[in-house]
């Protein structure tokens, strides 16, 4: 099995990531969130490993661009579950599941599972 690299391909995280697996060696599946969507039995999954806190990207151009409204209503597992389904670039870039079943957000090469 290899990792599965979730993101969009024109993300400089995501592209850093990428780069960085394939030069040890890696060879990572790419699911495109543009393209494929976001899987909703993965993003539960996601949600249930790291938590809607860490998953969500409050930092992004999506988020600032959403309704003040839609924004405070994010309270929970469930509410951002609802707003990362609709708004792709919500969720934190990449999110790696990895062969042992860990499932890490963000580029963070020293955290991986090698």
């Amino acid at each position: 099995m290899h990792p599965i690299v979730y993101g969009i391909p024109n993300c400089d995280t995501v592209k850093k990531a990428r780069t960085w697996l394939a030069a040890q060696g890696l060879e990572a599946t790419f699911h495109d969130f543009k393209k494929q969507g976001v899987p909703e039995a993965e993003l539960n999954t996601w949600l249930a490993a790291v938590g809607w806190e860490t998953l969500l990207n409050r930092k992004g151009t999506t988020w600032r661009k959403l309704d003040p409204a839609v924004q405070a209503g994010v309270t929970d597992s469930a509410s951002a579950k609802a707003v990362m389904q609709e708004h792709a670039s919500t969720i934190k870039r990449p999110v790696v599941a990895w062969p042992s079943g860990k499932i890490t957000v963000g580029y963070t090469p020293e955290q991986w599972p090698l």
